[in-house]
């Protein structure tokens, strides 16, 4: 628990997986935390996500910052213009771990490639149709942007929260041992696997 609340790490994108993410894991000791993400709450976003039908036009990450700050006294740390090449040094710069939980591959690569560049611990987490990914920034690969994004897709929830879960699993065990388990998800057989 010490690990997590002293570790300063940036969640970029808080949209499906990102926000129930970030609520995760602030009510596990998280208090370092900066939510990365330039878009508004979209009634489409309501399935989901973290938000409710009073938050539609809202900031998301401003948005999830005062629902933390509501729900857990944490006072966090917001980004809500995009992240590029020019600013992403600056902006995470005081980051110890990145989260990517982006929703377009060009995002990801950004995040990936500056986490490579410095060394910096990465973990990526990802849905598409019935099937979710946990990544070490080690062993992953941008996916192309082929498929289908059902981060918006309200029956998609039950897919969303697993990956989260999955996700949060992966953090811990790299907080109490620093191992770095990669998994697979696949909503149609309902089965979990550690990638090796």
């Amino acid at each position: 628990m010490r690990k997590l609340s002293g570790k300063r790490m940036a969640i970029c994108g808080v949209g499906a997986l990102g926000s129930h993410l970030a609520m995760n894991l602030v009510k596990m000791g998280a208090q370092n935390l900066l939510l990365i993400d330039k878009d508004k709450v979209e009634s489409r976003n309501l399935g989901t996500q973290m938000y409710g039908l009073e938050d539609v036009g809202r900031l998301k990450a401003e948005t999830l910052r005062n629902s933390i700050f509501r729900d857990s006294y944490v006072e966090v740390s917001t980004f809500t213009k995009e992240l590029n090449e020019k600013n992403v040094a600056k902006i995470v710069s005081d980051s110890e771990l990145l989260i990517d939980v982006f929703d377009n591959s060009i995002s990801r690569k950004l995040v990936q490639e500056y986490a490579r560049s410095k060394s910096l611990d990465c973990l990526h987490a990802g849905v598409n149709e019935q099937y979710g990914e946990i990544i070490w920034n080690e062993k992953y690969t941008v996916p192309s942007e082929a498929g289908i994004d059902i981060c918006d897709y309200p029956l998609s929830r039950a897919l969303v929260l697993l990956v989260v879960a999955t996700a949060v699993e992966s953090l811990m065990q790299f907080f109490a041992t620093g191992e770095k388990n990669n998994y697979s998800i696949t909503l149609g057989d309902l089965k979990i696997n550690k990638e090796e």
